[in-house]
C-alpha cells in the first residue's frame, strides 16, 4: 500500500491522526495533514483505509 495526501484538500479535521496515528499526523501551523509514513507496515493497512474513508475532504489516496 502507498499513501498520498493532498494538503490542498485537507480541512484539518484530524480523523486521520485519530485512526492511524502511527501514519498521519497534524501540522503545527495550519492543521494540516502529515504524511509520516507513505509506505505503512502492513498491520496498519486497515488503520490507514479507515483514515482515508473517515477523511471529509477526500484528501487521503491509497494504491
Amino acid at each position: 500500500m502507498r499513501i498520498e495526501v493532498d494538503r490542498d484538500r485537507c480541512c484539518g479535521s484530524g480523523n486521520c491522526v485519530l485512526a492511524a496515528p502511527e501514519v498521519f499526523d497534524q501540522d503545527d501551523a495550519d492543521g494540516l495533514v502529515l504524511l509520516l509514513r507513505p509506505e505503512p507496515p502492513p498491520e496498519a493497512a486497515d488503520r490507514v483505509r479507515r483514515a482515508a474513508h473517515l477523511c471529509p475532504a477526500a484528501a487521503i489516496g491509497l494504491t
